[in-house]
């Protein structure tokens, strides 16, 4: 772009800029900033109260971190859906410190978790490790959910989405919440999702995930989290008051509500067969795809052979290529031209017609010659060169001079 035409848009760029940067300036205090009108209508709209419980969802594959809100009937509902500006690592869970990885699990963020005064605008802290991930030895510490779209194993959104999912929180604990739940998932737990990191190292992992995420899909509502025996456990009711689930100890005795098993039953035959299609569809296409790559190395062999053969028939011509094959037209094939200076060959002669009374003394002749041979050849009968030097003359008398054809016919 010359320098002119750089000029030209610069104005628009600054535009762009200032809106943006006049947005934030204009928030005097962050943190007690209130949600936009559209949003608290909409929540009015959903028989939500600004105040209301909230959780929040995160899916790294699909990039969205999104806010659901209790209504009137104790039932959750989204209410705003936004882009993960960045997230660092890879899909899995974090391990240790310094790996760059951003956590997966259930977290809960309790009120001291909250940080107006972070260096990325607004941030709250994730809780990692929990104690889940304790148990396991991870290490790790000031994963957050911040602004300034810049992350090294935490989640980062810009300015303007932190200042609204920083309000819900601030919100929900004014009205009372105790804590507000985040899921951190790999991804949106589907059957075909499944079926595609089937082979992923952290599949069974993300299977005990998938439990509290299907508990969601069926109840609307965030799951009982604990941890016992070193795994996640969800809506467990114990079956002695007050039982304590520990991450590292046996699970106390407990089970899950009745009516939650029930329909979790019959969602997860479903579920199930449709992940056996999903992973008879991805098979034939990774088949396909293995066939056809199969293909295409032969045919790259083969053109690889058929140039290295090629290549030594050359250097063992001094470098020198192969004559061409002669075709039925080249030179030295009868059917074509002779080249110019080179003699005609000689016209091949036909011997002359005999008549049939000297033919047969020709032979009669010839026969005392070939008598001295090997194999003796018969004497000409005298008969029947009569018979050939009459062969001119009709059967009846007059009709000599008629045409073959007419000899037998009717006068």
């Amino acid at each position: 772009m010359t320098p002119i035409r750089t000029l030209r848009f610069l104005p628009i760029l600054l535009l762009g800029l200032t809106g943006c940067q006049d947005a934030l300036d204009s928030v005097s205090n962050k943190v007690e900033h209130p949600l936009p009108a559209k949003l608290v209508n909409k929540m009015k709209a959903h028989d939500m109260s600004t105040r209301s419980p909230i959780m929040m969802r995160i899916f790294k594959e699909e990039g969205v971190l999104e806010v659901w809100k209790q209504k009137g009937n104790g039932r959750y509902d989204i209410i705003a859906s936004y882009e993960i500006c960045k997230w660092s690592g890879k899909l899995g869970p974090k391990f240790k410190e310094g790996d760059r990885q951003a956590p997966e699990g259930y977290y809960r963020i309790y009120p001291a978790q909250m940080n107006p005064n972070s260096s990325y605008y607004l941030s709250f802290n994730m809780g990692y490790p929990n104690s889940y991930d304790r148990s396991y030895g991870r290490t790790g510490s000031n994963l957050m959910v911040h602004g300034a779209c810049s992350s090294a194993g935490c989640y980062s959104m810009t300015d303007e989405q932190v200042l609204e999912i920083y309000a819900f929180a601030r919100d929900a604990f004014k009205g009372g919440q105790p804590y507000f739940m985040v899921e951190a998932l790999p991804f949106r737990m589907t059957p075909e999702n499944m079926a595609r990191h089937r082979d992923d190292e952290n599949f069974e992992f993300w299977k005990m995930l998938k439990t509290g995420y299907d508990h969601f899909e069926l109840t609307k509502q965030p799951p009982k989290v604990e941890v016992c025996e070193r795994q996640y456990v969800f809506n467990q009711v114990p079956q002695v008051e007050n039982a304590a689930f520990l991450a590292n100890a046996t699970c106390p005795p407990a089970s899950v509500p009745s009516t939650l098993a029930s329909a979790y039953y019959a969602y997860e035959k479903t579920w199930n067969q449709d992940f056996v299609k999903a992973v008879a569809k991805f098979d034939r296409e990774e088949a396909s795809q293995i066939a056809a790559n199969e293909a295409r190395a032969e045919a790259e062999a083969k053109r690889a052979e058929r140039e290295a053969a090629k290549a030594a028939q050359i250097a063992a011509n001094g470098g020198q290529s192969p004559a061409p094959v002669l075709s039925l037209f080249s030179s030295g094939n009868p059917l074509k031209a002779l080249a110019p200076g080179s003699a005609p060959a000689a016209p091949l002669e036909m011997p002359a017609p005999v008549p049939a009374g000297e033919a047969v003394a020709a032979t009669a002749q010839a026969a005392p010659a070939s008598t001295s041979a090997s194999v003796p050849v018969p004497t000409p009968n005298p008969a029947a060169a009569a018979q050939i030097a009459n062969a001119g003359e009709s059967p009846q008398s007059g009709q000599g001079n008629k045409p073959f054809w007419k000899i037998w016919s009717s006068n």
